[in-house]
């Protein structure tokens, strides 16, 4: 039942936006779940944040992609508790596996995968130093507290929307200084 609730709600946040990203991607410890899964015990039965399902549910139910980027060094235990809370099938892209690269190379593979351009991607993760690194690639990058929220959805498809709009008013600027002066140089020409 609070899943519903979440997921009504997130579908109300999703529906206030023009512009929504292509693909969203989550981090798991932390953002997803509240806990490191190299702390657990494939037996155990994993749990997500409260709000987390809800707001996974909505994004699959408006035709958004989602991918799983974590720098998890048990990706087993991690690929079991996705198994064991049936969301697997929400994913088109889990890059799970160690690196120092602060998901850099998790975010390169995805994009390899999908295709998907990485202006056209938001990203939630509990760690500074990923979001700072993801954002210079053109990701728009989310810090969470305490997982994914309502809340977070909600400033990430702002700041996305308010991103794309930034991109967009830049290309027009861009097209049209040159396309001006493409023009002027071939009438000087007459």
């Amino acid at each position: 039942m609070a899943d519903e609730k979440v997921r009504d709600e997130a579908m109300q946040i999703i529906g206030m936006f023009q512009i929504l990203p292509k693909l969203v991607v989550f981090d798991l410890d932390y953002t997803l779940w509240p806990f490191y899964c190299e702390c657990r015990s494939k037996r155990q039965m994993p749990s997500l944040y409260p709000q987390a399902k809800g707001v996974v549910i909505a994004l699959k139910e408006k035709g958004i992609q989602m991918a799983i980027a974590s720098r998890s060094p048990t990706s087993d235990i991690a690929n079991t508790f996705i198994d064991k809370l049936n969301i697997n099938s929400f994913f088109v892209a889990k890059e799970i596996f160690s690196s120092w690269s602060h998901k850099t190379e998790h975010f390169q593979k995805i994009h390899t995968r999908t295709g998907v351009p990485f202006t056209d991607m938001l990203f939630f993760d509990d760690e500074d130093r990923n979001i700072k690194s993801v954002s210079k690639m053109g990701v728009t990058s989310i810090l969470v507290g305490n997982g994914v929220t309502l809340g977070a959805l909600r400033q990430g498809l702002t700041e996305f929307s308010q991103n794309k709009n930034t991109i967009e008013k830049n290309k027009q600027v861009w097209r049209n200084k040159y396309s001006g002066k493409a023009a002027s140089s071939e009438t000087d020409k007459d």
